[in-house]
């Protein structure tokens, strides 16, 4: 089952990954100035992960493939690590997909 571990950044923002079960991370999220703002980002996860439209499949100038999580309002939830290929970065956000609604929170800030 995966996690969002919420850290804080040296600069002293928080910040949220989603880790699959495996220990990978496969979204992680803006800075956020408060914790509550970091929360909600989270739940947003949970929300918009259900609908394919929120993710955007992304090519990266150097070859590699990437997919960002939207909001309804078209803001960036979350961002995926590089892939090498489309079918890796269609694995990560079917695993986000996956793991989003049951995810446990560990609060690590």
């Amino acid at each position: 089952m995966g996690k969002f571990v919420i850290s804080k950044r040296a600069n002293g923002e928080f910040q949220f990954n989603l880790v699959a079960g495996n220990g990978q991370n496969i979204l992680s999220s803006e800075g956020y100035s408060a914790k509550p703002s970091c929360l909600n980002g989270v739940e947003s996860v949970r929300t918009n992960s259900q609908d394919d439209a929120r993710f955007e499949r992304k090519d990266s100038s150097n070859g590699k493939y990437y997919f960002n999580l939207k909001a309804s309002n078209g803001q960036v939830i979350g961002s995926s690590q590089m892939y090498e290929s489309a079918s890796g970065r269609d694995n990560g956000i079917e695993s986000v997909k996956t793991n989003a609604p049951s995810a446990t929170v560990d609060d690590q800030s």
